[in-house]
């Protein structure tokens, strides 16, 4: 095959805009660099709607690019194994079928199928890894780009073999021979070479090969993206890291958050941290431990079995370091536990039990107080959580045969558990527990939330079948929770109401229940539980300190103020916005008002964000400023209702002036409620000069119309006429309002810009006008626009 896969995404995406599928022509480019990005949520976004539209127009080719995509995200950038198995074996299997086996992407299925089982499992599956892609590399030309991809693919399935040597000699011969048929190697190809250096321990040669990978291809006048980045930093830090170049590998490690956000770099972030530590360059507290384990349980979750063992042996040499017991020895649990989940454990099984024995063997802390007394002298001394875990575990081992004492132990110490990271462990604690003492009313609602934390789908389910017959409430109210954490919001809807039927004078119960109205935009709903919270909420005096949280909190006034905006109830807005003690212009009516510059966060159609410039007009709603193009359903004009939590915080009082001046509160979008009507044109050209611009800008205002320029300093169009050969430009989208017609802006415009030494395209709206686009076409092509 020869089929050049980019060369057919071009004509496909083309072919599809000519067809009227323009969202989906966008979504063959938005996808591979939502999934290559690790823009997660914007590719959920986009990707059901993209995959029924190739089925729906019976494109199997583009079914198969696009699950592709989807796969390479999930196995790549969010590291999931067995839980997309089903997924990998069945795109397999359609991406060979008769109707598919010719789509140039269906050689890259082959590469999903092999990292697919490497997640799993990667030295248990090692045959079956060289077998299906070798057969694939077989039959592939060295020119194509997934010789590349299934080349390191092969290599990665070496070193985990233990054949660190071979891998190199492969990727070698690989590279010669794309570099042969005029193929370039890519940065990745690169870069897994650099891993296979390190494995072999060459860490100069890594870094060497790091630099002049960077410099080739900047000569080539490639741009490294931020994963280019990140990823050489990381790689550079760890080469340094291991040849003891401790200040220099620390300038370049990525923040902890960087790999928060991108799951694919963990492994290699946390081998290089742990060199740093040995080094004393890096704190090994409960902290980075906390964040550890909550990467192995990340892992457990998606079935990324031998990934997970890794971490987990890596997290627990450093508990070892710090004298975690406690820690040291859940980690070891999990580990024995996933030995279970692999095919080969020859070497990790070692690991796993010297892991168990070195925690054994640390010191057993001495109880400072009766087992009974503890709870409350961790408190009072302020003890750190860890060891606080190892104290609770000696106390809850001596209270085994009271179960009364062992609940009141068992709770706080899988409370720690879950803080530090292992949520699994502290849920099976607790259901150990449970079975001992079934009445606890704290050991349930703890054991839920435990759940909850850990993904545990049977779990929650098991929990809530058992508290049906003596609790039903408690059984809806843990269903409701899992439901909200999984954005089901009708279900949430639904046992929420369960509950309220048994117990109408729930309050957290309505609370949440207005919650999933208001993501389901039944803001008349979200109202009327909020109204009746203020209803049942008891008062501060008969609430005491035990149930403050059946008591009026502000953010319930807030989102009842937001909800009654939404539903235009403006007397509602006002009465309840004067106990927030907010102060409106007028008694009365519809709230219209002035009050700041705010910035409101909506989603485009493509799933990703735009944080929008808008005048806030009362305590829920902004008018959006910007006149905004197709990818957003709002425009110039248009009134919306923001949700009223601040996504952003604002700067520190002792943050540099310029940033506290400049700081504008960020909302997100709830809903439209009054829209302006205009509708959106796109103007281009060259800059007529401040003054020109600022003139045209207020003529089109007072005219009725907006205009919002796009383009910056660094935008110039081509003029020949021009000594440079260059022009400053404009790029900005007009705002027509629903009073006035095509024909009316077009001529507008003409008059508008009738004196200025450059003219001005608008081809779109001349267009709509039905007037000549001859015209526009030739500054078009003259200003090669």
């Amino acid at each position: 095959m020869t089929t050049d896969i980019w060369a057919w995404v071009r004509d496909t995406h083309q072919q599809l805009r000519e067809a009227g599928h323009a969202r989906l022509a966008d979504a063959m480019y938005e996808l591979p660099e939502h999934a290559t990005e690790g823009r997660n949520e914007q590719l959920d976004a986009v990707f059901p709607e993209a995959v029924a539209s190739a089925r729906a127009l019976g494109l199997p080719w583009v079914e198969v690019y696009l699950r592709h995509w989807r796969m390479q995200n999930l196995l790549n950038k969010r590291q999931q194994g067995e839980s997309v198995m089903p997924e990998a074996v069945d795109l397999l299997e359609f991406a060979h079928r008769e109707e598919t086996a010719g789509c140039p992407q269906s050689v890259c299925v082959v590469q999903d199928f092999a990292i697919c089982h490497a997640r799993v499992d990667g030295p248990g599956y090692v045959a079956e890894r060289l077998e299906v892609v070798g057969e694939t590399l077989e039959r592939i030309e060295p020119g194509r780009a997934c010789f590349d991809c299934l080349s390191r693919e092969y290599s990665d399935a070496l070193e985990d073999d233990g054949r660190a040597a071979d891998a190199l000699a492969h990727l070698d011969t690989a590279s010669a021979r794309m570099q042969a048929a005029g193929q370039q190697v890519s940065l990745r190809f690169h870069r897994a070479r650099a891993g296979t250096l390190h494995l072999l321990g060459r860490h100069e040669e890594v870094l060497t090969l790091l630099d002049t990978t960077d410099r080739t291809a900047r000569a080539r006048g490639e741009e490294l993206d931020e994963s280019d980045r990140r990823w050489g930093d990381l790689l550079r830090a760890r080469a340094l890291a291991s040849l003891g170049r401790t200040p220099e590998a620390l300038a370049l490690l990525p923040a902890r958050a960087e790999a928060e956000r991108h799951a694919d770099l963990r492994e290699t972030w946390t081998r290089t941290v742990e060199l740093l530590v040995a080094a004393g360059a890096w704190e090994n507290d409960a902290e980075l431990g906390a964040v550890l384990a909550g990467w192995v349980g990340y892992l457990d979750t998606t079935g990324s079995h031998r990934p997970c063992v890794d971490l987990l042996l890596a997290a627990g040499r450093l508990a070892l370091a710090r004298g975690a017991r406690t820690v040291a020895l859940t980690l070891a649990a999990t580990g024995e536990r996933k030995l279970a989940r692999l095919r080969r454990t020859e070497g990790v099984a070692g690991e796993v039990a010297a892991l168990r024995a070195a925690a054994e063997a640390l010191p057993v802390p001495e109880l400072p107080v009766p087992p009974g007394e503890l709870v409350a002298y961790l408190a009072e001394a302020e003890v750190p959580v860890e060891p606080g875990a190892d104290l609770l575990a000696v106390a809850l081992e001596r209270y085994r045969g009271e179960p009364a004492g062992a609940t009141g132990l068992a709770v706080p110490l899988a409370t720690v558990l879950g803080g530090l990271g292992h949520a699994r462990a502290a849920a099976d604690l607790l259901w150990q527990r449970l079975d001992v003492d079934p009445g606890g009313e704290q050991l349930v609602g703890t054991l839920g939330q435990v759940l909850i934390e850990a993904g545990d789908a049977e779990g929650i389910r098991r929990l809530a079948d058992r508290l049906a017959a003596t609790a039903p409430a408690d059984a809806h109210w843990i269903r409701a929770r899992w439901a909200a954490a999984e954005g089901r919001w009708a279900e949430v809807l639904e046992q929420c109401g369960a509950i309220l039927a048994l117990e109408a004078n729930r309050i957290n119960t309505r609370r949440l229940a207005a919650a999933a109205a208001t993501e389901l935009g039944d803001h008349a709903t979200a109202q009327r539980l909020y109204q009746e919270l203020l209803e049942h909420a008891l008062s501060a005096e008969e609430a005491g300190e035990e149930q403050l949280h059946r008591t009026v909190q502000e953010p319930d006034l807030w989102h009842l103020v937001t909800a009654a905006t939404a539903n235009r109830d403006w007397a509602v807005v006002r009465s309840t916005g004067a106990r927030i003690g907010i102060e409106f212009d007028e008694p009365e009516g519809p709230v219209d008002e002035e009050w700041q510059l705010v910035t409101v966060r909506a989603t485009r159609t493509n799933g990703s964000t735009a944080d929008l410039p808008a005048v806030r007009t009362g305590p829920a709603t902004a008018r959006i400023l910007p006149v905004l193009g197709d990818d957003l359903t709002l425009n110039h004009g248009d009134v919306v209702v923001f949700a009223p939590a601040l996504l952003e915080a604002p700067p520190a009082e002792d943050a540099p002036e310029p940033e506290r001046a400049n700081w504008r509160p960020v909302f997100a979008l709830l809903t439209l409620l009054d829209p302006a009507g205009f509708t959106t044109y796109w103007i281009d050209g060259a800059w007529p000069g401040d003054e020109a611009w600022s003139g045209f800008r207020d003529d089109l205002r007072a005219a009725g119309y907006a205009v919002w320029a796009y383009s910056g300093e660094q935008y110039r169009i081509t003029d020949p006429t021009e000594d440079d050969g260059s022009l400053p430009g404009v790029y900005a989208a007009l705002g027509v309002p629903p009073t006035a017609s095509a024909e009316a802006a077009d001529a507008l415009l003409h008059g508008l810009t009738a004196g200025w030494a450059h003219p001005l395209a608008w081809l779109d709206l001349a267009d709509a006008a039905g007037a000549d686009l001859g015209r526009h076409a030739g500054i078009v092509e003259r200003y090669d626009l």
